[in-house]
């Protein structure tokens, strides 16, 4: 990579801005709006983007003329250019792959009888515990970079590979020693409360309480999250256990997010209450949500985070149903779900073109989802997802004529080249 004070990208063949038509994230129609500028260009200064137009336009202007020589000029050759990828789901702090698991599956497990025989999350547990900060930081930057590859520039990076207090906070250092490695944003969330560790069997109750009175004081103290994450689903934590966590995360004054709804159907009543009492980010995987919840999730700003590459890695034929939550007015977002069981990828477009074929999804709607909504999902709509004047310069270019042809290549990389803050990447 490297940095330039002042670039200026011209000739772009389709810049997708995804300039806000109204406050807040998109949804239902707005969705679709990527704010599309034929011939575009963007002039970034000191890692910001200044101004956004045409490369005519560009080109005419006094300042730029004056100071031309001054300023690196990529021409983009007609190329697609996009607001860098916000992905908002993902589970970097790993060792192994779940190859066992993987076989399993292949030959008729499924997720629940998976994890019953000590595969799963679990299985995961030991090498994170054993891990030094530095090999997990190591295995995080290398994700880190290779997510930028395919053009995401902002990550949402999840602990809960260790479930034990020491190895939650190495997870979550761990975290943080390769985000400032990358020139990316990163976001950890804390998920002490992704599955009952193995030691706790039978007393998901007294590993509640060491979430809420050990971990999440101790996380709070040194600054490591901003979010906490609960899997509240069959298996893993109830609804009553979710609602005690997050009770104690906003007392220590961290944002909320759940996965939820991945495997059953929560409780009537039990998202509308969630939103009235927690206000979360977002709740992630939402494959099963009552339709009469759908009008309170659609009146906040609460993002539904869609991951079909776990439906796809898990064998599954149903997936999210998209089409009904946009048409409730529900913002929807896209998220790799990157994790070494279900969700192996660290594909966003491969993420878009799964949105695409599986749930119906426009391609419009998918790279509003997976850039501008992804941003509101993490609280960082004002830096983030976006081509606009005053936002961070993180930029995608793709080697395609037209935005569709991104989920349209489906397990091919068409990323040229990645801008994050005015760093560049070939």
């Amino acid at each position: 990579m490297h940095k330039s004070s002042a670039l200026l990208f011209i000739n772009i063949g389709q810049l997708l801005t995804l300039r806000a038509p109204s406050a807040g994230p998109r949804r239902s129609a707005s969705l679709s709006e990527l704010g599309i500028i034929e011939g575009g260009a963007v002039l970034c200064l000191g890692g910001k983007i200044v101004s956004v137009g045409t490369t005519k336009d560009a080109l005419r202007d006094p300042w730029l003329k004056k100071n031309r020589r001054k300023i690196t000029e990529i021409d983009c050759a007609r190329r697609v250019v996009l607001p860098g990828f916000v992905d908002s789901h993902t589970h970097p702090v790993f060792i192994q792959p779940r190859l066992v698991d993987f076989e399993k599956r292949i030959a008729g497990a499924g997720y629940e009888e998976i994890a019953e025989a000590g595969g799963g999350i679990r299985s995961s547990l030991e090498d994170v515990r054993q891990a030094s900060k530095t090999q997990l930081a190591e295995k995080v930057f290398t994700a880190l970079r290779d997510l930028a590859k395919h053009g995401t520039t902002t990550v949402e990076a999840k602990s809960g590979y260790g479930l034990s207090l020491e190895s939650e906070i190495k997870s979550l250092e761990a975290i943080r020693t390769a985000a400032k490695q990358w020139p990316g944003a990163v976001v950890p969330t804390f998920l002490g409360a992704h599955v009952v560790p193995p030691e706790y069997r039978g007393r998901s109750q007294s590993y509640v309480e060491l979430v809420c009175k050990e971990m999440l004081p101790a996380v709070a103290k040194v600054k490591l999250a901003r979010f906490v994450d609960v899997f509240c689903d069959r298996g893993a934590f109830s609804e009553k256990e979710t609602a005690t966590i997050f009770g104690a995360a906003t007392t220590h004054g961290f944002g909320v997010r759940a996965h939820l709804g991945q495997l059953s159907m929560p409780s009537a009543g039990f998202l509308g209450s969630l939103l009235q009492t927690c206000q979360p980010a977002s709740l992630d995987h939402m494959d099963h949500v009552n339709q009469a919840e759908l009008p309170a999730l659609a009146a906040s700003d609460t993002v539904a985070t869609l991951v079909p590459g776990a439906n796809y890695f898990l064998g599954l034929s149903r997936y999210p149903d998209a089409r009904r939550l946009i048409a409730a007015g529900v913002a929807v977002a896209l998220a790799t779900d990157y994790n070494p069981g279900t969700s192996p990828t660290v594909s966003m477009p491969m993420a878009m073109s799964l949105a695409c074929t599986h749930m119906k999804m426009s391609p419009a709607e998918a790279i509003a989802a997976a850039t501008i909504n992804g941003a509101w999902a993490l609280g960082l709509a004002d830096r983030k997802g976006s081509i606009e004047p005053g936002k961070d310069a993180d930029l995608a270019v793709f080697d395609v004529r037209d935005y569709r042809e991104i989920p349209y290549w489906f397990g091919a990389n068409r990323c040229s080249a990645v801008v994050i803050g005015g760093l560049v990447a070939g």
